[in-house]
């Protein structure tokens, strides 16, 4: 049985603590976060999805614009949205402000995919990489459930799925900083990771 994937990019921060920036069109090294993080899943997935509350704000070549169903302010919601709007089994989720991540390993999560998990996320003590992780379809129902509660943490779904860990030690393999779960959030990020590109 093949298992198809998709790339979903999340794009539906408020932005706060970037003072309003939208953080898909940050650039670094010449080239928007959005492009750099949708250059390096077209390497790995012929469907890719883009999930924002304001989808006009948007026009890249080759991604499906999708808009959020639900109405939480949780990734959990953009999440759910790429799941019901994708025509793969499974969907490798990221952030928009990942300016740094590697296909090594996105291919490592990708070749852990099996029919019986739901998600496969990275691991590291009592820590999870929600936003750097493979979901099932079958998770679209247990975020509703979810969200209709008012729970808007990611990693609480992981109670109520099938989960599949793998242990960052796998992921350094490839990655050996980890910077591919680097996410810029602040002005005082993005400096950060103007002075780390150099050594990438």
């Amino acid at each position: 049985m093949t298992i198809s994937c998709a790339g979903i990019i999340l794009s539906g921060g408020l932005n706060s603590r970037m003072q309003g920036k939208n953080k898909a069109f940050l650039k670094i090294g010449g080239s928007q976060f959005l492009d750099r993080v949708s250059d390096t899943l077209r390497k790995n997935f012929e469907e890719i999805l883009l999930v924002t509350k304001n989808p006009s704000t948007y026009n890249p070549k080759d991604i499906k614009i999708i808009k959020d169903i639900l109405k939480a302010n949780s990734p959990l919601s953009g999440i759910h949205a790429g799941l019901s709007n994708m025509d793969a089994d499974y969907a490798f989720c990221i952030g928009c402000d990942t300016p740094f991540l590697m296909g090594g390993v996105v291919e490592i999560l990708a070749n852990e995919i099996e029919p019986n998990a739901d998600v496969i996320v990275p691991y590291s003590g009592t820590y999870f990489q929600p936003l750097c992780a493979i979901y099932s379809k079958r998770c679209a129902p247990l975020i509703e459930g979810q969200l209709s509660k008012n729970d808007l943490k990611v990693d609480n779904l992981f109670s109520k799925a099938r989960i599949k860990t793998i242990p960052y030690e796998i992921f350094q393999q490839v990655d050996e900083n980890l910077v591919s779960f680097f996410n810029v959030n602040s002005p005082e990020d993005l400096k950060y990771a103007e002075q780390l590109l150099p050594s990438l």
